[in-house]
């Protein structure tokens, strides 16, 4: 369930838009493109849609453009329903944001059928201005004004994490080799191909102790998720994933008021929360697309999720425990890293891949035997978390 008095919330549907430099793509075609996909998937025609909710971090800072959930509406030729449509912004958590306040909408009966999307355009802008982008999600008056950047802030982090942790510069590169041999059997990444840990500790320094492959590179793209009560679910006869469990935390914005930053307090109240409310736990789970803006990030989150204790991630991820094969596999789309990060797309495409496997539909990339999953999503350094908990359902059509 949803909460104590709420009703169970099904994924009904999916769709994603590659992800990549798609200068020939504009940010309302690639919603439009992704909002399609879901809906036919989900096997329903545009006026069963009650309500709409779109995530985008940087579209008014980057492109001018705000009221995206109305943009989004029109471009899908349906404005004239009049049905609510609502932008949301939580930095580069804003996608998943986009989900979990879809799925209140429909677990408090308010909406039959929702649908979330997510969009971002990034690579039309110079460099600068997508740091600037990047960086306004964590703290800009305590942070950004004295010139800290995000792969600044996280650098920090990692150093941290290196000297209370004993955590190696070979192990940070070890999360990005196996991202990038996950995310080379998918077709929508931007970065599908494999490399070696000499390659990523040989690549050009970005803030010491992270380089250019230890860091996720912004992308266009889009994603999209229907959802619906289990009386509409049922009625549609198609897959169904249920969301067992939608948690959002938050915590404190500049790194230097928290207790530790070795750690995100947010994603540890997020999981908790949302592991009580499912019923579950960490060894349940089959599949994690886990928050990897930055090497370091996955194994911060991780730990934070209580799926290694603090400081085992590193070592675990060097033996192969979160590829196939091992405990859980963690991002097998390939994350943040090689699928690339379109801020407001990816929350949504973490819950598209984790519904993917779920059903059964992942391709070379499939989970054997996955039946639950996980999406991992962060805002900044931690200021916000959000942990969806997905669960496969027998017998929901075909």
């Amino acid at each position: 369930m949803m909460g104590p008095n709420g009703r169970d919330v099904y994924i009904v549907g999916v769709g994603t838009t590659p992800f990549g430099e798609l200068w020939e793509v504009s940010l309302r075609e690639l919603i439009t493109d992704a909002g399609l996909a879901a809906v036919n998937d989900a096997g329903i025609r545009g006026p069963m849609i009650d309500a709409m909710y779109v995530a985008s971090a940087s579209a008014g800072r980057l492109l001018g453009q705000q009221h995206l959930g109305v943009l989004a509406l029109d471009e899908a030729g349906l404005a004239s329903e009049h049905i609510p449509a609502t932008q949301v912004e939580a930095g580069d958590a804003s996608g998943a944001a986009a989900l979990r306040t879809a799925a209140l909408a429909v677990a408090s009966g308010q909406h039959d059928i929702v649908v979330a999307g997510g969009v971002e355009k990034m690579t039309d802008v110079l460099e600068g201005d997508q740091t600037m982008a990047l960086a306004s999600s964590a703290d800009m008056e305590w942070e950004g004004f004295a010139g800290a950047t995000l792969p600044g802030l996280y650098a920090m982090m990692a150093r941290a994490h290196m000297m209370e942790h004993g955590t190696t510069r070979g192990q940070l590169a070890q999360v990005a080799v196996k991202n990038h041999k996950h995310g080379a059997k998918n077709p929508s990444a931007a970065y599908p191909f494999e490399t070696s840990k000499e390659a990523v500790m040989g690549s050009p320094a970005v803030a010491d102790p992270l380089c250019m492959f230890d860091c996720a590179s912004p992308v266009d793209g889009a994603a999209a998720v229907v959802l619906a009560d289990e009386a509409t679910a049922r009625d549609l006869n198609g897959p169904m994933v249920r969301i067992a469990a939608a948690s959002q935390a938050s915590d404190v914005l500049a790194l230097h008021r928290r207790e530790s930053i070795t750690t995100f307090a947010s994603t540890r109240h997020a999981a908790h929360a949302a592991f009580d409310v499912a019923g579950v736990g960490t060894e349940d789970v089959d599949v994690m697309e886990v928050h990897d803006v930055y090497t370091i990030a996955e194994l911060m989150g991780l730990e934070s999720l209580g799926v290694f204790k603090p400081g085992e991630a590193a070592t675990a991820t060097e033996k192969g425990r979160t590829s196939y094969g091992g405990d859980v596999v963690v991002n097998p789309s390939g994350g943040l890293k090689a699928r690339g990060h379109a801020l407001g797309a990816t929350g949504l495409a973490q819950a598209a891949e984790v519904v993917w496997q779920l059903r059964g539909e992942a391709e070379d990339r499939q989970v054997e035997g996955a039946r639950l999953g996980l999406t991992h999503a962060v805002a900044g350094t931690g200021g916000t978390s959000i942990v969806h908990v997905l669960e496969a359902v027998e017998g929901g059509g075909s």
